[in-house]
């Protein structure tokens, strides 16, 4: 006969409880795609026809901007666009095209008040930054300004930031990247019209500046559209004294199989 210690009995009895909850809690609230809301067969995903839609970005792609290409034009490709102007942060990577159920996915996020969508957004973000993410010292979200926090009561790339810094186990650093003047909403601007809204929207609180000074960071965002936003909090980080900044966001616009990139 084996005899367990009172430790490992309680162990023992405590996972068949959780058990034993979690198909409970699966019977009364039963696991719902994160788009349709239709029953799947696990927390957290898609169901399969959503699944399908859902188009994750691969090489070939700038390697600069993460722009996809319509070709594979060989290894350490860069986009025209990124030649003639180059960024301020060094690469960006997005999981998805933000099209079908990812624009859902980031549009419930940011306006609907689901951040439980964030640890599984973040999960797919993860894939595709790991490259990032291997290089990375700290992480960042891109800042909202006060009086639009305080409306939302959050941040979406605060907590894409978070969830993504919990998966990787990088540390995450907020508060040193500010949102200092309200800006218009980037919805409907054209790339001169956003570039121009952001124009000293940014900076690094001067009594943070000890904690990027000379680090490879991460900036983490929703969406990336024309780029002006994360070019923008990039170019403020490096003059403050970062190594160099790449970008991570859940979702990118970008035309089918081209590199142009709508605003």
């Amino acid at each position: 006969m084996i005899r367990l210690r009172t430790s490992e009995a309680l162990s023992l009895i405590g996972g068949q409880l959780r058990r034993v909850m979690s198909s409970a809690s699966d019977v009364i609230y039963p696991p719902l795609c994160l788009n349709c809301s239709i029953m799947t067969g696990a927390r957290g995903g898609l169901c399969t026809a959503c699944w399908s839609q859902v188009r994750f970005i691969e090489r070939p792609y700038c390697e600069v901007t993460g722009v996809p290409f319509d070709h594979d034009r060989g290894e350490g490709m860069v986009s025209a666009a990124a030649i003639a102007d180059p960024p301020s942060y060094q690469r960006a990577r997005a999981a998805v095209l933000h099209d079908g159920p990812a624009r859902k996915l980031a549009h419930g996020l940011k306006y609907g008040d689901r951040t439980d969508l964030a640890p599984t957004m973040a999960k797919w973000m993860v894939r595709a930054g790991r490259e990032l993410l291997a290089e990375c010292d700290v992480i960042l979200s891109v800042p909202l300004h006060r009086r639009r926090l305080l409306a939302r009561n959050y941040n979406q790339a605060g907590e894409l930031a978070r969830a993504v810094a919990d998966i990787s186990g990088k540390k995450l650093v907020s508060g040193a990247l500010v949102r200092n003047k309200p800006t218009l909403r980037q919805v409907g601007l054209g790339r001169k019209a956003r570039i121009e809204n952001l124009r000293g929207a940014f900076q690094v609180d001067p009594g943070r500046k000890s904690e990027i000074t000379g680090l490879n960071l991460l900036l983490v965002d929703d969406v990336l559209t024309t780029g002006a936003t994360v070019n923008a909090s990039a170019r403020v980080l490096v003059r403050a004294g970062a190594s160099r900044v790449d970008v991570l966001t859940f979702a990118r616009v970008a035309s089918e199989g081209a590199e142009t990139i709508y605003a």
